[in-house]
């Protein structure tokens, strides 16, 4: 009994002075997660500025909420071109794109270069219904463009819409869903993470082109152009435009216009009918090592200012050559992209605050945009198109008449349209000469008169239906008079 007893106290000896080593000398501490945690708050406010919150993923097992919220507010977009044939996109594919509603009066959002060429365009609603739109306005800088369901097929119908997100919020890494129409393949959701901020790819050629993409790695294929790119609140934060890549199809690299252009670019065309573009009027170029070691710069980030115009915005706020921007309004810009960005979101006439490094002293100033011609001036709003007297409606619109008379069309009354000036109101509208107008707002005209007295006593919206006799079918024409 005495060697049972010592034998047991011997055991519990034994592990008493095992636990002790091991808590006293071989356990590892515990990680010290909150230090952790503090230390990369702070260094994402030094990046990020002190508002910056990290995303909530704790609950992204599901997109389900994003998704339905997203799904019926992306459109599939039909269009007929001159040739009654379908035309081929920016990155091949069906000529057929996605839209986004992003109001209840009908406009939609989608590529310049899904409804570039167009007579016809009509959408399909995630409900399967289709109505006929009008072609607002479009601009090949940013490849973005407005079109607008027609009012009369509106009545007693509560669309649904996207609202738009702050996509100077979006950081790489976060998650989000591209919606769209790839293939013909209506309200497809695919999901990945942002890759990058500020891409240029070189897809579009003009001398003012913003492409300031954000990357994606979600699969975007053919017939996603013009479709929506959002957050996991199923809040828009792009509109998918472009892929990258060999085969013509998806090969891991999408790009989207950021929200926040795109929705500077749809205020525009819907009040303007154009796009009010601010210039700071310089040339800019990224910093490189040559650059940097040059001019003494401590970082690679910012833009450098290789040349500045003559009475340009820049010139009169007292930017130089050799300068390097760094923030615009708050806003760190750390390439070319990101500084036409930034500047893209203003008007001529409108003020920004640029802060920049001079000689390694860093300075700031305050800049007045202009236009293209160096001016401050703003194109003519359509609101301000009366077009109230009958005697001044053809001028105001831009267009010279006839009365339509064609012997072997004897039940056809109305008016052609033989010359469409260049900047006009009807250009605006993509209408092509020798186009027949038999109705105005859906009331029939015989002749000129008719005409010029229907659009002169209409109000907001006048849609102008007829047809061409090179074409096929009835096409219908849209713009706006206060």
């Amino acid at each position: 009994m005495k060697t049972l007893f010592s034998l047991v106290l011997l055991s519990v000896l034994s592990s008493a002075t095992t636990l002790f080593v091991y808590k006293n000398y071989l356990e590892e501490p515990p990680s010290p997660v909150r230090d952790v945690i503090i230390k990369e708050n702070n260094f994402a406010k030094q990046v990020h500025g002190p508002d910056f919150k990290y995303p909530d993923i704790t609950n992204v097992s599901s997109f389900e909420s994003a998704a339905t919220i997203a799904r019926p507010a992306v459109v599939h977009i039909h269009n007929r071109s001159e040739s009654d044939e379908y035309d081929r996109f920016l990155f091949g594919g069906e000529s057929s794109g996605s839209g986004v509603i992003v109001s209840k009066e009908g406009y939609i959002l989608t590529n310049n270069h899904v409804i570039s060429d167009a007579k016809k365009v009509s959408v399909t609603l995630n409900n399967k219904r289709t109505y006929e739109a009008n072609i607002i306005g479009t601009d090949q800088t940013t490849d973005l463009a407005v079109i607008k369901i027609k009012s009369k097929e509106l009545k007693d119908v509560d669309l649904p819409i996207l609202k738009f997100a702050n996509s100077d919020d979006v950081y790489v890494g976060h998650w989000v869903l591209a919606v769209g129409n790839p293939f013909n393949l209506t309200s497809t959701v695919t999901a990945g993470i942002v890759s990058a901020k500020g891409r240029n790819i070189d897809i579009l050629d003009g001398r003012y082109d913003i492409e300031s993409f954000i990357q994606t790695d979600a699969v975007v294929n053919p017939g996603n152009s013009g479709g929506a790119l959002v957050n996991t609140d199923g809040n828009l934060i792009g509109i998918n435009t472009a892929i990258m890549t060999r085969s013509g199809q998806y090969e891991g690299y999408s790009f989207a216009v950021p929200s926040n252009l795109a929705q500077k670019v749809m205020r525009d065309l819907i009040e303007f009918g154009e796009v009010q573009r601010g210039f700071l009027g310089v040339t800019i170029k990224n910093i490189s090592d040559r650059i940097a070691e040059d001019n003494n710069l401590k970082s690679m980030d910012g833009v450098y200012i290789q040349d500045v115009g003559d009475e340009s915005a820049a010139k009169e706020a007292g930017l130089e050559k050799g300068d390097v921007i760094l923030k615009v309004n708050g806003m760190v810009v750390k390439s070319s992209p990101e500084l036409q960005e930034q500047v893209g979101l203003f008007r001529p006439g409108e003020k920004i605050s640029i802060l920049f490094i001079r000689s390694g002293d860093l300075k700031s100033t305050e800049v007045i945009l202009k236009n293209s011609a160096n001016t401050t001036t703003l194109v003519q709003k359509r609101a301000e198109r009366k077009l109230s007297d009958q005697q001044t409606v053809l001028s105001e619109l831009g267009i010279e008449a006839k009365t339509f008379d064609d012997r072997s069309l004897d039940q056809v009354r109305g008016i052609i349209i033989f010359k469409i000036d260049k900047n006009s109101i009807i250009e605006d509208t993509n209408m092509e000469r020798e186009f027949i107008v038999t109705a105005v707002n859906e009331e029939s005209i015989d002749n000129l008169d008719d005409f010029t007295a229907a659009v002169a006593k209409a109000e907001g919206e006048v849609i102008l239906d007829g047809f061409y006799k090179k074409y096929p079918g009835e096409y219908s024409y849209v713009f706006e008079k206060e």
